[in-house]
């Protein structure tokens, strides 16, 4: 009985070395005395999308939710709440300088879609309705309904993944999703999820970025279907605070503060936010629709600033832009600083690797019509006995260049 009780004595007492250990640990590369700015005639806007409040099956009100988003500096943010038919005036709109969506999230056939619409686009009261007014929407194509946003929500969680051909009406697709990353690296091993869980106390963002594996196969079925298609890509929180059992009595686990510092949506705006809901709401929500922005993974650091464009003669594009090949056409990427670890930027072309460079600036010559888009990968430092680990950062949407 002694030799158990000094063995456990012993597991304790490094379990909680090792916690103070990994607590002075911070897995950042950004550099001290940075300044977050805008990329040159552009304002970058950070938010994000996929959160659910007690409304559906989130543990916090709406109100509690909109507090913690402006604790962590976003500047908007989007309510998701599962199949919500009713509008809620007093959530719409700015709160402390956050716009706040008021969308949702809806079942259709086995998968799931948010949903964001204009004022004028709302969905019709009647619940048994939804399914005629989504399959009417997904037939059309998505480039030509402008009043509207339909997102493909974790596209391969096996309780919610969508079957058969993917529709023209769809918008885009999640690629991050921490909820999918935490499920992928609980079937890859067990252990090391519930080692991530035991260390979550002391530094929560390396617990997470320890789990975390690359999207391949959504990236892999966002190339395939941007050969036909013109979908944006975007990160999704998958936020309700309710991963553990009686959350609303015990304790709020991820946190949504935590959820929402993991990774965001930077929309590039050509003009200011001004303060009017409905004018920004608009700005933002095309921004969106036309795949103006790139997602990223902010828990490593803020990448406020980035820029990929497409330079044709004197003319520089936006990414998401659909342009026609001409001679001479540059791709030319941007960081906002140069990141304290090693890292590359990567051009993809049709989903296979096309130019690379380890400088804070590539420009790369476009050869030939294709879908171009931009990863920026670092090789972050991870506490002991883990050492270096490639991460994928920041995810541009595509550049397509048709003939």
């Amino acid at each position: 009985m002694m030799r158990v009780f000094i063995t456990l004595t012993f597991f304790v007492i490094s379990y909680f070395i090792y916690g103070f250990y990994i607590s002075q640990n911070e897995i950042r590369i950004t550099p001290s005395g940075h300044r977050l700015v805008n990329p040159p005639t552009y304002y970058d806007y950070r938010g994000v999308t996929n959160v659910r409040t007690d409304l559906s099956n989130g543990s916090s009100s709406p109100l509690e939710v909109i507090n913690d988003a402006n604790t962590v500096g976003l500047d908007y943010l989007m309510l998701t709440d599962i199949n919500s038919i009713k509008t809620n005036n007093q959530i719409d709109g700015y709160h402390n300088g956050l716009l706040v969506f008021n969308e949702g999230e809806y079942s259709f056939l086995d998968s799931r879609l948010i949903f964001v619409s204009s004022q004028n686009s709302k969905l019709p009261t009647d619940p048994s309705l939804t399914n005629v007014f989504f399959t009417d929407l997904l037939s059309q194509n998505g480039a030509d309904n402008h009043d509207s946003l339909l997102v493909l929500a974790h596209p391969f969680n096996p309780k919610a993944a969508w079957i058969g051909p993917y529709p023209t009406g769809l918008d885009g697709i999640e690629i991050l999703n921490p909820r999918a990353i935490s499920q992928s690296a609980w079937l890859s091993s067990k252990l090391s999820t519930f080692w991530s869980l035991l260390i979550y106390p002391f530094n929560p963002q390396y617990a997470f970025l320890r789990l975390f594996q690359e999207p391949r196969k959504e990236t892999a079925l966002w190339d395939q279907l941007n050969v036909d298609q013109t979908l944006a890509g975007y990160s999704g929180i998958d936020a309700a605070a309710r991963a553990i059992p009686f959350s609303n009595y015990l304790i709020k686990f991820p946190s949504y503060q935590k959820s929402m510092e993991i990774m965001s949506n930077h929309v590039l705006l050509k003009s200011e936010l001004t303060g009017n809901s409905t004018k920004d709401r608009q700005k933002i929500l095309v921004a969106l629709k036309n795949r103006n922005f790139y997602f990223s993974l902010d828990i490593l650091g803020d990448p406020k600033g980035f820029f990929a464009s497409v330079k044709d003669r004197d003319q520089i594009h936006p990414m998401g832009k659909k342009l026609k090949f001409n001679r001479g056409m540059k791709l030319v990427v941007h960081l906002p600083f140069r990141p304290t670890s090693y890292f590359e930027i990567v051009v993809f072309k049709n989903g296979g690797r096309y130019a690379a460079s380890n400088d804070e600036q590539l420009t790369t010559d476009i050869k030939g019509p294709g879908v171009y888009r931009v990863v920026v990968r670092v090789s972050a430092s991870f506490p002991f006995p883990e050492g270096k680990r490639w991460l994928s950062w920041i995810y541009s949407n595509p550049f397509f260049i048709t003939p």
